[in-house]
């Protein structure tokens, strides 16, 4: 894939305009730290080519689902671990905003780390900071090694069976740095017309009969592991319901 340049000389005119609109947009989010970054922007500019179904996902992910949230919870110069990456939307926005020192996601589809990696060679060509990389590994596989300051897991827990949540949650949980935040977000399980709507959009999109985790046991699993609860929050975004969790781990964050 041909890398952009942002030196207008050596750039065709319309690589250039879409260079100098990326620019704006990421400028603009790194002026005003608390201020919503442009989402959507960021996606159409990096998630080119492919299939149109893969690029519509993309680039309205954030009309469904809190991502702008997510990016204003991860400190700047964070060093971060994205279990069940996706397409790479979350840490591609976090590396477009500034807030990351590394970024490493992982997920058991090709098919999405394959969309990643296009978009993170894509997003090199328009910063100088680190891009994430992408690697596709199941959980089964086991966790990448070492520890992280953010460890993220987004939409996760409803694709494993039930019997295996806990453990889950608890692998990401030993992969968070003393010191550091687990970033958890899943999809609610009431009122129960917003957990049918999250369920049909799964069995479309996933082909999967997903089985919701009550976030009152996600609490009691972050207590009993040690963390704190520094923010929750239940977000509603057209007819989709999510819970989001902030939790620090105890000790002195490096």
């Amino acid at each position: 894939m041909t890398r952009l340049r942002c030196d207008p000389a050596v750039i065709r005119r319309d690589e250039y305009k879409s260079n100098r609109y990326y620019l704006n947009v990421m400028q603009s989010s790194q002026r005003d730290e608390g201020r919503t970054i442009d989402i959507g922007g960021i996606a159409r500019q990096m998630y080119v080519g492919g299939s149109f179904l893969g690029g519509f996902i993309q680039h309205h992910r954030h009309r469904i689902a809190p991502v702008a949230k997510l990016v204003d919870v991860v400190p700047t110069g964070s060093d971060v671990l994205d279990i069940g990456c996706g397409g790479g939307l979350l840490l591609i926005c976090l590396a477009s905003a500034g807030r990351i020192q590394s970024a490493h996601g992982i997920d058991s589809s090709s098919d999405a780390i394959e969309t990643a990696r296009k978009a993170a060679i894509r997003l090199g060509g328009f910063i100088q900071s680190p891009t994430p990389n992408f690697e596709c590994r199941s959980v089964e596989q086991g966790l990448p090694d070492g520890t992280f300051r953010v460890v993220c897991l987004i939409d996760v827990l409803h694709h494993v069976s039930p019997s295996a949540q806990e453990k889950a949650f608890r692998d990401a949980v030993a992969k968070v740095r003393p010191g550091g935040i687990l970033l958890y977000k899943d999809m609610c399980d009431r009122p129960l017309w917003r957990a049918g709507m999250n369920r049909l959009h799964d069995l479309v999109i996933a082909k999967q009969w997903i089985h919701y985790v009550p976030i009152e046991s996600v609490d009691r699993w972050a207590l009993d592991c040690g963390l704190q609860i520094e923010l929750a929050q239940q977000i509603s975004m057209l007819w989709y319901g999510h819970e989001l969790r902030v939790f620090r781990k105890s000790g002195a964050d490096s």
